[in-house]
């Protein structure tokens, strides 16, 4: 079972720890899964425009077939002006609505008010839906105070709901094995 990590953002470095951190708790599991962790920052993304799969550069061709190739997901994105980053909603757009159907897909984001975790809500849930994703029913939102000065994930019960999370994501990655 591969499981991709998705980083929904180029600038920052709040959500690669929380995925760092999901990834260690995934190696904890009983179940063992191959895990990836793509950070968008790392490619050369183009934007989608509706042309063929084929006449996008090197980088886009490869984040579309990480995409397509996973069998479940963890999407990590920050909360930008009350709203998902574009360049998440670019890779959304760039897939088929076919790739994540019926797939696990856990996510965590992060955000400079509290009150932006509803943008899990109205924008991220909706596109995962339209997806028919098997979207787990406990998100992990942390704030800027949930991390050190330098990065680090300070908040114990926010580990405590990645650990919960996880769990929870094994589940439905071994309920969807049965769809």
């Amino acid at each position: 079972m591969k499981v991709l990590l998705l980083n929904g953002t180029i600038v920052g470095t709040k959500t690669k720890t929380l995925l760092e951190e999901i990834q260690l708790y995934i190696s904890q599991l009983a179940n063992k899964y191959e895990t990836t962790i793509i950070n968008l920052e790392n490619y050369e993304m183009q934007f989608v425009d509706g042309r063929p799969f084929d006449q996008y550069n090197e980088d886009m061709q490869k984040l579309i077939s990480e995409m397509e190739n996973a069998d479940a997901y963890v999407i990590a994105t920050p909360i930008f002006q009350g709203s998902i980053p574009g360049t998440l909603k670019n890779l959304f757009d760039a897939v088929s609505p076919l790739t994540m159907r019926y797939k696990p897909v856990s996510i965590v984001a992060n955000g400079g008010t509290l009150q932006h975790h509803l943008v899990i809500e109205s924008q991220l849930k909706p596109i995962l839906d339209y997806f028919r994703c098997l979207v787990t029913p406990n998100y992990v939102y942390t704030h800027t105070n949930h991390f050190s000065t330098n990065g680090e994930l300070i908040d114990a019960d926010v580990h405590n709901r990645l650990k919960e999370m996880t769990k929870v994501f094994d589940q439905y990655i071994q309920m969807s094995q049965q769809i």
